[in-house]
């Protein structure tokens, strides 16, 4: 397929992207690594009239110590993340997650900005950011704002970000201690998930992100409920499936995706000492 008709432009620094984005409105969108949109454009479910391409931002890419939190520019790639000793070290789960995304070429060309800033439900990323309940810096016209995963994440493809705002951080807590699975089941390597799932427990206390399970990125809270009471790594996955609404396609069935997602969050929650 191709893409409908489009200007290009290349901004020069992450002030000039937002103020190209306030100038083209709902006609612009964002190019990173590009995996996410240029799919989408080819099958003409997306068509801006301009591209902001903002790939070549460096000072969007970096991997910073911050007390408490690791803060991520929005531009890093995937292998950066994938490889990083900060991020191995401190929150291993989103270095595990990450390895699985694509194929090394993916890798080394996406970005985690990008990744999150496309809310697929399907997309690894948005779980672990959730289990290790992260959160997203947003820049725009009105300055700067934080905003917590399970909050970010707000329907199929849609997500916090206004129009005229750009994703430019992503933090997360440090948990060097913390022990973490990340469980995917997919019929192919470099399938998207049919249904995945993210466990971290640190210090007593448990998180779980689902991968494919509903319209949106979501947390499992009553698995994390039923592990923090004390419940077993079978009894809490019980509850995997509770309050989620996946949907069903040519790879699964809504009663096949919630028991995956019965299995692979008690693999996950057993991977990581339940």
């Amino acid at each position: 397929m191709i893409p409908a008709a489009f200007d290009y432009v290349l901004a020069e620094s992450a002030e000039n992207a937002l103020a190209l984005l306030t100038e083209h409105g709902d006609e612009a969108k964002l190019l990173a690594g590009g995996h996410s949109l240029l799919p989408l454009m080819k099958y003409r479910l997306a068509a801006p009239g301009v591209l902001i391409d903002i790939g070549r931002l460096d000072d969007l890419s970096y991997v910073r110590d911050e007390g408490d939190e690791l803060a991520i520019g929005a531009l890093t790639k995937h292998r950066e993340v994938e490889t990083n000793p900060l991020i191995t070290s401190q929150v291993g789960l989103l270095a595990a997650a990450t390895a699985q995304v694509g194929d090394p070429q993916v890798r080394h060309r996406g970005t985690l900005g990008g990744a999150l800033a496309h809310g697929d439900p399907a997309s690894d990323l948005p779980a672990a950011l959730i289990a290790l309940r992260g959160s997203v810096i947003i820049d725009g016209p009105s300055g700067r704002r934080q905003v917590a995963a399970d909050d970010f994440f707000t329907g199929f493809l849609e997500t916090a970000l206004a129009e005229d705002e750009m994703l430019v951080e992503i933090r997360v807590p440090k948990m060097p201690d913390a022990q973490w699975s990340f469980q995917k089941f997919n019929r192919r390597a470099q399938d998207w998930a049919i249904v995945g799932a993210a466990v971290v427990v640190n210090n007593g206390q448990c998180g779980v992100g689902l991968v494919n399970m509903d319209a949106r990125p979501i947390r499992a809270s009553a698995v994390e409920t039923a592990v923090n009471s004390g419940a077993t790594a079978t009894e809490a996955a019980e509850q995997a499936a509770e309050g989620c609404e996946p949907s069903a396609d040519l790879n699964a069935g809504v009663e096949y995706r919630k028991h995956l997602a019965r299995v692979l969050t008690r693999r996950g929650l057993e991977e990581s000492g339940r």
